[in-house]
């Protein structure tokens, strides 16, 4: 299983022999210019909410490469408005098996709604279980005791929102991570705007004292999970 980081929440897991992008955001991200949009061709893609920053690039990626939308069934109503067919809507508790492995959707603390102000539904992370490994991309979210249940699922990786401001900053990430029982974290929606700009020095020795692994992958590149 293998994860490319294309910045802010945008990242692309190859599993089973099918490729999944999270939460497309990538051409109005200065940080990611040197990424070619067009050449990304997920067979997936998986939304955790409708705001510009996780979606801007959903419709293009898809009508490019033909993927399937995951998403919560109201975003997966409104792509149906802009002429997307194949969304697949869940929600909050539910999972299902694809032809690379199950998709559980679980409850994220957030807002959400789309860029024309229409309702997006609330907002959620996933749990991929592919390839006898259980990832956790937990979206754009606060720190909540709802993490907890996670606990039982003896995740092999954590994908978590570090930036603060709008999510969980780098304390509470640490805290996430104990909550939910995971010692390998790849952090995420961090820098992308002034706001949620980070130490990353810091960030990797605050989770070093906790005795959890911070993966922070340059934009573009890919690590093993």
């Amino acid at each position: 299983m293998k994860l490319t980081y294309y910045g802010h929440s945008t990242v692309e897991i190859q599993t089973g022999g099918k490729t999944l992008l999270f939460d497309p955001f990538i051409t109005p991200n200065e940080l990611a210019k040197h990424i070619d949009v067009n050449s990304l061709k997920p067979d997936y893609i998986l939304v955790s909410h409708g705001h510009g920053d996780h979606i801007a690039d959903l419709l293009p990626i898809q009508q490019n490469s033909g993927a399937k939308v995951i998403c919560i069934a109201e975003i997966a109503g409104w792509l149906g408005g802009k002429g997307v067919a194949d969304a697949h809507g869940m929600n909050i508790g539910g999972s299902f098996t694809f032809d690379f492995g199950k998709v559980k959707m679980v409850y994220a603390l957030h807002s959400s709604s789309m860029p024309d102000g229409s309702y997006g539904g609330v907002p959620a992370g996933f749990v991929i279980y592919a390839e006898g490994k259980k990832v956790y991309f937990a979206g754009d979210t606060a720190l909540t005791y709802d993490m907890k249940l996670l606990a039982d699922e003896n995740l092999d990786w954590a994908i978590l929102p570090i930036g603060d401001n709008y999510t969980m900053g780098i304390d509470d990430a640490v805290k996430a991570a104990d909550f939910v029982g995971c010692k390998n974290v790849v952090g995420v929606h961090y820098d992308t705007f002034p706001v949620i700009k980070i130490d990353k020095a810091e960030a990797v020795h605050k989770f070093e004292q906790a005795g959890l692994n911070l993966k922070l992958p340059a934009i573009g590149e890919s690590i093993e999970l």
